[in-house]
């Protein structure tokens, strides 16, 4: 016990104990100190009796000098209209089935925002409050997590907003003056049209990719995978395109061994990282293919893909932020979250992918597989 009864009756004397009592981690199992969120806990008579080291930290108070305090001192809160938050809840003299008061946000000293949540712990369902156990929340890690929602919707806002608009034009006026256009001016419109829903489509398919990625539920669908061919796929479309073969390098260590990974992600990887080559970097694209260590424990054996560039590469201050949402580079264009869905697609492979500067120094993007062979083949 904290607080014991003095010889006059009715009165009580504060113990001040330490912030880490030697019995707390053997009653309870583990450390409270050792807790990522900030605890208080306060006694039956709003005496603090704990004050672990994230509440030091979310509080800028030291638990040396919170412990013995009263709870509205030591932890003096206020809601976002400036009113005191202890006076409101009153815990210790309010409705006696009050059992807890719900996460919210309110102020500390110097207007510092805090997520703090309450529970008050009676010995009998509608007696005494024996204990208020306060729980805080820096509030930082969910601003960023807003921050991003909203960047996320502003920036798919604007991308659709442009197609959409050459699609309702171009429509609405071969709708109502068809007859005025020849038939080299309604393909031309048409193929505007197309292009322009492709670009919806696979904004729409991002952000489905997005989502799954976050929530953890980015399916993974493994059958042997020639990466060889695949990456000749995506060489042979540029050239068709337009881009002069010499321009590419491809380089197959041989053998490999027989890749299970999921064939349409895997391409979405490839056409995403040769892209960014062709694009952005200059000379030649050069696309190494490998037998490597596995990047998983318990496996041997894994295949590496390189892509390179002869560009002008990636600043050295801007490599650890490359594969986060709406990094662009230098050059604007783009949703910026191509490099963000390529990682998570190999990550839900079991591999680890990585950026930095290659020998001609340009860009070189390296992602590993592990061979992840089924069981049944072993």
């Amino acid at each position: 016990m904290s607080v014991g009864t003095s010889g006059a009756p009715g009165a009580h004397q504060v113990l001040r104990p330490s912030a880490s009592r030697p019995g707390d981690r053997a009653e309870c199992g583990f450390d409270p100190d050792d807790l990522p969120d900030g605890l208080v806990v306060a006694d039956e008579h709003g005496h603090v009796i704990r004050f672990n080291t994230a509440a030091e930290r979310i509080t800028a108070v030291r638990a040396a000098d919170a412990l013995g305090q009263r709870l509205e001192k030591a932890l003096p809160l206020e809601d976002l209209d400036g009113r005191r938050w202890w006076q409101l809840t009153d815990p210790y003299g309010g409705l006696a089935i009050r059992r807890r008061q719900p996460e919210r946000n309110l102020l500390l000293p110097g207007g510092r925002e805090v997520l703090v949540c309450a529970r008050y712990v009676r010995t009998r369902p509608t007696g005494p409050v024996h204990r208020v156990v306060v729980s805080l929340r820096d509030t930082e890690a969910r601003r960023r997590t807003e921050r991003s929602h909203a960047e996320l919707i502003a920036t798919v806002a604007h991308e659709l907003r442009s197609p959409l608009t050459s699609v309702k034009g171009f429509t609405a006026t071969l709708l109502a003056k068809w007859e005025r256009f020849t038939d080299d001016q309604k393909r031309l419109m048409l193929e505007t049209v197309d292009a322009d829903a492709d670009r919806v489509t696979r904004l729409i398919a991002e952000l489905l990719d997005i989502s799954r990625i976050d929530s953890g539920r980015l399916e993974v669908r493994r059958q042997p995978v020639d990466i060889g061919a695949a990456v000749g796929r995506h060489i042979q479309a540029y050239v068709a395109a337009g881009q002069p073969a010499d321009r590419f390098l491809l380089r197959l260590e041989q053998p490999l061994p027989v890749l299970w990974a999921d064939p349409d992600k895997i391409d979405q990887v490839l056409s995403n990282l040769i892209e960014n080559a062709v694009r952005h970097g200059d000379g030649t694209v050069t696309i190494d293919i490998t037998a490597t260590a596995s990047p998983r424990e318990g496996e041997d054996t894994g295949t590496s893909v390189t892509v390179s560039d002869e560009g002008p590469g990636i600043p050295e201050e801007s490599m650890n932020r490359v594969f986060t949402r709406f990094w662009r580079g230098s050059k604007r264009g783009g949703t910026g979250l191509g490099l963000y869905i390529v990682k998570g697609i190999v990550e839900a492979h079991g591999g680890a992918i990585e950026v930095g500067r290659a020998p001609g120094g340009g860009a070189q993007f390296r992602f590993t597989l592990p061979v992840a062979a089924p069981a049944f083949m072993a």
